[in-house]
């Protein structure tokens, strides 16, 4: 049964049970890849022309769609509204955190994100105001590759994936579980509405992201290179923060 736009649950109990098993032994599987990233080696890099020319076609694919709709929408959203659409999202994204803080066992932060989560959903009006940060709930990330990386799989092989972007096997492997188990899009109904809203959702990070793109431009001699590394260190930011008994973002 289906009460408005969203599944009455976010995940049924038999789902959840199954699915923290099947992540434990995708985890436990890809020790290898663990393993041997963890040793150091001269290739940084080793699947680069493959990533390289991802990475090509992901570029042309932002200049003629992504960038272009980002910069009409800066145009014409007035900056208080912009503010407010980047609220709900980011809300929206609390979901998968929440629930991977439970998958990592990391209590602190799922008490501090669950707050986060219903204080913006309720006074932050669906989550177009970020009231619980100015009471001190400060925003959190987290994702499934976080929570692999907290299962033991913290390295992995850099990755180009099509339309998806950098990543890693690890990162990439989990992201359409997350997307699929842990996000709220695919109990959004109609699919027209979830494809609207999620297509909406990714116009309005790449504006948010625009205010970079003349650091990026003249930051980066090679611009492949100064994403890889942007992303790696991040990535690698993220896991050691969640290996601190609390932390923040």
């Amino acid at each position: 049964m289906k009460v408005g736009l969203i599944e009455g649950n976010i995940m049924p109990i038999k789902k959840m049970i199954f699915l923290i098993l099947c992540l434990g032994f995708v985890s436990s599987s890809f020790a290898a890849d663990t393993t041997a990233e963890q040793a150091p080696t001269p290739q940084k890099d080793p699947l680069e022309i493959f990533n390289r020319a991802m990475y090509h076609f992901n570029d042309i694919v932002d200049h003629v769609v992504l960038k272009p709709l980002a910069t009409v929408y800066n145009a014409i959203i007035p900056k208080p509204v912009a503010k407010c659409f980047s609220n709900f999202f980011g809300n929206i994204d609390t979901i998968p955190t929440v629930l991977n803080d439970l998958l990592q066992l990391n209590f602190y932060n799922l008490a501090n994100d669950s707050w986060r989560l219903v204080i913006n959903s309720t006074v932050g009006i669906i989550g177009f105001f970020d009231v619980a940060q100015h009471i001190g709930l400060k925003p959190n990330v987290e994702d499934l590759g976080l929570t692999f990386a907290r299962w033991g799989w913290s390295n992995s092989t850099y990755l180009v994936i099509p339309f998806l972007g950098p990543t890693t096997f690890r990162d990439g492997l989990a992201w359409p579980i997350n997307y699929q188990y842990l996000t709220i899009y695919p109990r959004i109904y109609p699919i027209n509405f979830r494809y609207s809203l999620y297509g909406f959702g990714l116009v309005v990070k790449r504006a948010d992201l625009l205010r970079f793109q003349s650091v990026f431009e003249q930051a980066a001699v090679d611009k492949y290179v100064f994403m890889r590394d942007a992303y790696l260190q991040r990535r690698h930011y993220l896991i050691e923060r969640n290996k601190a008994p609390h932390h923040d973002s």
